[in-house]
């Protein structure tokens, strides 16, 4: 096993803006020019941290904001981009200036679905491909996987489901805002080698822990990885208050120490070393704390198996608004029938 020489990861924390109320063409340029900003943002940041900054994750919405309400079609010419667009060309520049691998969450259409679209985290090397696309599985209010379960599969294969990518800075997954309150996903890229776990968020600024701030530090623990997770510094264009969402940018080590978080607004404060090779002789090590190499799997296939929130919803419609809500309060009533839930 080759060394990795220890280098500087950072969870930029930037603002967000938000695309709810333009037109598509308006969305196109609100695009762009955000990318625009944040290159500088990513240029600048590198140039006062240093040459060794090599991984750099974005927070969710850093593109467009989130759906309020819009039926998909409308979403997907407003708010979401295509997966051979120029956005990703534009990112893709800023990787190859940077000499970065850049990670960051956007909404996805995606050609095999034309009706739907994806809520997409991605990472592209520093050659300016992208390596890496994860589609959230788990989400309240947009289409996933999950709901196309069965042809997602047939279209690109069970293990895209939790895609790990093996690079010379280690082996990188992503994980999508709420996800890191899913034990499972975090473990899932666990057991596929993932060392690195790239979490672009929004979530609540608050003084007090969150659920997303302890849920950080125990994916971090149970899976024996880093976790690097961005915020954002707030959303503009909502009538939401538009600093519900910002601060906790953070850097997690594999034992749960977290090494480094950001306070409040715009912020490059989030960075850290990360040691690979210390990840790597920490999973080596016989004991208690090797929580991987003790996990029983067997002893949980019989619960697993079962289906709570039912596959392929939407194989055969297209979502509307309520759909999400109507599909959850109907699983919330089969839980308390089958004695799940009282």
């Amino acid at each position: 096993m080759s060394s990795i020489t220890p280098y500087k990861a950072l969870a930029l924390q930037t603002t967000c803006q938000s695309v709810n109320h333009c037109t598509p063409e308006e969305a196109r340029v609100s695009m762009a020019a955000a990318i625009t900003r944040i290159g500088r943002q990513i240029a600048a940041s590198k140039g006062f941290i240093g040459r060794d900054l090599r991984l750099l994750v974005l927070p969710e919405y850093f593109l467009s904001g989130f759906p309020m309400g819009e039926t998909a079609a409308a979403w997907k010419t407003r708010g979401c981009i295509d997966s051979n667009g120029p956005e990703y060309d534009a990112l893709a520049a800023i990787a190859v200036d940077n000499d970065i691998y850049l990670s960051g969450n956007v909404y996805e259409n995606d050609p095999h679905f034309p009706l739907l679209y994806f809520q997409t985290s991605f990472i592209i090397n520093p050659a300016g491909f992208v390596v890496l696309r994860y589609r959230r599985l788990n989400s309240m209010f947009a289409p996933t996987p999950h709901d196309v379960l069965d042809a997602y599969i047939d279209k690109y294969g069970r293990e895209s489901l939790f895609p790990v990518c093996k690079t010379p800075i280690g082996n990188l997954a992503c994980i999508a805002s709420e996800e890191i309150l899913y034990p499972e996903i975090a473990r899932c890229l666990a057991l596929h080698g993932a060392e690195v776990l790239l979490h672009s968020s929004s979530e609540v600024g608050s003084l007090m822990p969150t659920q997303k701030n302890i849920a950080k530090l125990a994916r971090a623990i149970e899976n024996m990885a880093y976790v690097v997770s961005a915020n954002s510094a707030g959303i503009q264009g909502y009538a939401i208050p538009a600093n519900s969402t910002d601060g906790h940018s953070q850097v997690v080590n594999y034992e749960g120490l977290k090494l480094c978080e950001a306070g409040f607004g715009e912020s490059m404060v989030a960075n850290a070393t990360l040691h690979l090779d210390a990840l790597r002789h920490h999973r080596s090590r016989p004991g208690m704390s090797h929580f991987l190499s003790r996990q029983r799997l067997e002893l949980f296939a019989d619960v697993y198996n079962g289906s709570i929130y039912p596959p392929n919803g939407l194989a055969a419609t297209v979502p509307e608004p309520a759909y999400f809500t109507n599909q959850q309060q109907q699983v919330i009533a089969d839980l308390k029938q089958k004695g799940i839930i009282e």
